[in-house]
């Protein structure tokens, strides 16, 4: 990854929050497009034929524009970055990265949460084994957003009580929620709240370290982590700085999640 971050809020971005006028956004090469927002609730109905109009637009416009990526891409993928982040319908990686298909590999759960290796869902190693060993990426990037809703539900279990499955998943983030609720130092709800999604970033990197994948990885030294955590009322994305232990803007600059490499000593052989 440059120096100078893969990964910005643009200008287009920027405009899309300020404006109620802006309906649409596309990425830098006009190929990721935002599900356009209007004055009027939409019904069912609305949306799948907004859904419909949109596909027409990709086959009519947009696939013929970028028929020489969409070429190049038919026959394998080399992404540079596995993306994992929030299912949460709000979040549009190719969108808030400004990246063309092909650049990420991106991974979805709710809550962006990442099992340690050998527990829970095995898509998610799957992924990242696979993104990690055959598509040898060169960054690991997890993302969390601001009003997450599995971040309330950890806040408060109750709104889980009908939701097994849910709360099941949730599990990986409790550890986080621990160490919010332990330093004592976020007292409201929205406090709580902001220091919860930042922590659990956090914690799913200490997570993700547990891949056997991933800790190969960085031990030789030829892995980046990154966390991520983007404000979907403003724009903002800030990244964790592991020397500083908290999280900065993103400013020209991604800071680094990677862990000091561990200096493990060659042992001599015994006569």
């Amino acid at each position: 990854m440059a120096e100078e971050g893969h990964f910005r809020v643009v200008e287009a971005l920027q405009a899309f929050y300020k404006s109620p006028q802006v309906n649409k956004i596309v990425s830098r090469t006009g190929v990721a497009a935002c599900v356009p927002y209007g004055r009027r609730k939409l019904t069912s109905e609305d949306h799948m034929k907004q859904l419909i109009e949109g596909i027409k637009k990709f086959r009519t416009d947009v696939f013929p524009a970028h028929s020489g990526l969409f070429n190049r891409l038919a026959s394998g993928q080399t992404p540079q970055a596995l993306f994992i982040t929030c299912a949460d319908s709000r979040i549009v990686p190719d969108l808030i990265t400004q990246t063309s298909p092909g650049d990420l590999f991106i991974c979805r759960t709710v809550g962006n949460l990442v099992p340690p290796y050998g527990q829970g869902d095995g898509g998610v190693a799957c992924a990242i084994e696979y993104a990690v060993t055959a598509l040898n990426v060169s960054n690991v990037i997890i993302c969390g957003h601001s009003d997450c809703g599995a971040m309330k539900a950890l806040l408060h279990p109750e709104a889980t009580e009908n939701l097994p499955q849910t709360r099941s998943w949730l599990r990986y983030g409790e550890a986080a929620r621990e160490v919010v609720r332990g330093t004592g130092l976020a007292t409201s709800d929205g406090e709580q709240l902001s220091a919860l999604v930042e922590e659990n970033v956090v914690t799913q990197l200490e997570h993700l370290k547990t891949h056997p994948a991933v800790a190969a990885r960085l031990a030789r030294r030829n892995l980046q982590l990154f966390g991520l955590v983007y404000s979907i009322h403003t724009g903002e994305i800030t990244s964790y700085d592991f020397s500083l232990q908290r999280f900065v803007p993103v400013d020209g600059k991604l800071a680094s999640a990677t862990p000091r490499p561990r200096i493990v000593p060659a042992r001599k052989e015994v006569a």
